[in-house]
C-alpha cells in the first residue's frame, strides 16, 4: 500500500518539475527577458535600483539661497511606473519582463534622484519631499510618461519622459511647465544593461531639470 501512494506521488512531483521547467523555456524564447535561476525548477525575479549615473558633487549652499521646494512625483502613465521592467518591441505595444522588476516605482526613485541633484547643487535653501513637516514656497509636480527599453532595433534604447510643473504654492500658480525627455543606447537586450542605460538616460534628465527649476524659481521670485 506505502509504495502504491508513492510512486504516483512521485511521478506527479516529476510531471510539476518538468512543467515549471517547460515554462521557464518558453518564457525565455518568446520575451525579453533577463534572468538569474534561483533554483533548478524557476528563475528568481532580480530587484534593480534605478540610478543616477552623474550624481552631483556636493556644493557649498549659497548665503542667498532662500527658496524652498517641496518635490511632488505622480504616475502619468501607469504601465511606465510600474515595478516591473517594461520593454517595447513595436510602437504602441508594451511588455513587462518577466524576471526583472524596480525596487520601488520609476516615478518615486527619480523625484528623489531630483532631490538629491537639487540639494547637492545648493542653490535652493530646501529641498524635500511633499507630505515631510518642512514649510515650502514651491512645488515641483513630476509626471513619468514614459519608462521604456525600447526593442524595436538590434538592442535597443532606455527611453524616460518626465513632465515637470512648478508651481507657487502661496497662491497656487504654475509658473511654468515642461516635459524632459532622454534617451540611452541599451548594449545588449537584457535586463541589467537595460537598467544601466536608464541610469545614464536618469542623469541626462537631471542634468537639464535641475537648472531649469532653480532658474524658474529665480525668474518668478
Amino acid at each position: 500500500m506505502t509504495l502504491a501512494r508513492t510512486q504516483p506521488t512521485q511521478a506527479a512531483a516529476s510531471l510539476a518539475r518538468r512543467a515549471a521547467l517547460g515554462a521557464a523555456a518558453a518564457a525565455l524564447l518568446g520575451g525579453c527577458v533577463s534572468v538569474s535561476v534561483g533554483n533548478a525548477e524557476a528563475p528568481a525575479v532580480t530587484h534593480y535600483v534605478l540610478a543616477d549615473a552623474r550624481p552631483a558633487a556636493p556644493a557649498v549652499n549659497s548665503s542667498s539661497a532662500k527658496a524652498r521646494l517641496a518635490i511632488q512625483a505622480t504616475a502619468g502613465d501607469p504601465l511606465a511606473d510600474s515595478l516591473p521592467l517594461v520593454y517595447s518591441r513595436r510602437p504602441g505595444e508594451r511588455n513587462f519582463y518577466q524576471f526583472a522588476a524596480w525596487t520601488e516605482r520609476p516615478s518615486r526613485r527619480l523625484a528623489q534622484l531630483a532631490e538629491e541633484r537639487l540639494q547637492s547643487r545648493g542653490a535652493l535653501a530646501v529641498v524635500t519631499r511633499l507630505g515631510n513637516p518642512v514649510a515650502t514656497d514651491w512645488l515641483l509636480s513630476l509626471s513619468l510618461e514614459t519608462m521604456v527599453h525600447d526593442v524595436s532595433g538590434p538592442s535597443g534604447r532606455a527611453q524616460i519622459a518626465l513632465r515637470a510643473e512648478l508651481i507657487r504654492r502661496a497662491d497656487r500658480t504654475r509658473v511654468a511647465q515642461r516635459t524632459f525627455t532622454a534617451a540611452a543606447p541599451v548594449a545588449e537586450a537584457a535586463a541589467a544593461p537595460a537598467v544601466a542605460a536608464f541610469a545614464l538616460a536618469a542623469a541626462d534628465l537631471l542634468d537639464e531639470l535641475a537648472p531649469w527649476v532653480e532658474a524658474e524659481i529665480a525668474r518668478a521670485r
